[in-house]
This record gives C-alpha cells, sequence and structure tokens, in this order.
C-alpha cells in the first residue's frame, strides 16, 4: 500500500492570520486615512465623516473599532495589548464626544491605525515569516510565495 502525504511549509493558521491581517489593516485605513484633502498631508477617513451623525454615527463607528479589538483577541493577542486597544477606542470615544472639537479630533486621533500597529507588533513576533522586507502584511511577491503553498496544501488528495 502506497501512502501519500502533502506537508506544507505553510500551516493553515498563519494563513488565516494573513487574511484576517490585511483585511483588519484596510478596515483601518478606510476607518481613519482613506481619503486626503487636497494640497495638504492631513488624511481622514469614514470614522471621522460618521461622527458628523449625531450619537449614530459615533456609536457605528466605535462599534467599527471594536470588531478590531475583537478580531485582535481571536488571534491570540494578550490582555494587556488588547487593553491598551481599548484605551486607544475610549480615547477616540471621549474626543469624539465633544462637538466641533471632537470632528478636528478624529482626523488627527487615528485609534484605528494605532490599533493595527499593536496588532501588527503581535503578529510579527507569532507569525514572524509573513510579513513583507518593508514590515507590512504579507502582499505582493510574498503572496506569490505562499499562496501555491496554501493552494496545493487544501487541494492535494491524500491516498492512504
Amino acid at each position: 500500500m502506497t501512502s501519500y502525504s502533502y506537508v506544507s511549509p505553510l500551516n493553515g493558521t498563519s494563513f488565516r492570520a494573513t487574511k484576517t491581517r490585511v483585511r483588519l489593516d484596510t478596515l483601518a485605513r478606510s476607518r481613519d486615512s482613506a481619503v486626503r484633502v487636497p494640497g495638504t498631508s492631513i488624511r481622514f477617513g469614514a470614522d471621522a465623516l460618521m461622527n458628523l451623525i449625531p450619537g449614530v454615527g459615533m456609536l457605528t463607528s466605535k462599534g467599527m473599532s471594536a470588531y478590531l479589538i475583537w478580531e485582535a483577541r481571536r488571534l491570540g493577542v494578550p490582555t494587556g495589548t488588547l487593553l491598551r486597544m481599548v484605551g486607544n477606542i475610549g480615547v477616540d470615544f471621549v474626543i469624539s464626544a465633544v462637538p466641533i472639537v471632537g470632528w478636528i479630533g478624529d482626523v488627527f486621533y487615528r485609534s484605528n491605525l494605532r490599533n493595527m500597529a499593536l496588532l501588527r507588533d503581535h503578529l510579527d513576533r507569532v507569525h514572524p515569516g509573513l510579513t513583507s522586507s518593508r514590515g507590512d502584511s504579507a502582499q505582493g511577491e510574498d503572496w506569490g510565495r505562499l499562496l501555491p503553498s496554501y493552494l496545493s496544501q487544501n487541494s492535494a488528495v491524500q491516498k492512504v
């Protein structure tokens, strides 16, 4: 009897962490720095725009930020780091609660990007091989190396 098996250098957990990292990074950027004000280096995102809607906008915005923390918890981020992430959202909440000042503060205090930096640091320690040479999430040339390995692992027929 012949036994065929394939052992991938990339385990499924690492690949899921990479996919989640890319998804959350996109979410954080869209929430905090999606649009640049022409002629300046000032950037703002959906978070600042949603906070213009009294009450509902702020709660929806902070709910989306809480999702990032929930995903970080699923990825095994330590409690101390999660508390720092909650603190970032708390500071953003307090700033946002003040009319006019809060709208301006949302442009300059980017809690989602701060939380993504904390999450990125954790993932770099836990999955060090999944970052590019620039230090950001595995994209571009890294996907060319990682994706075929993952696909062959999940589509290979194992015969025992």
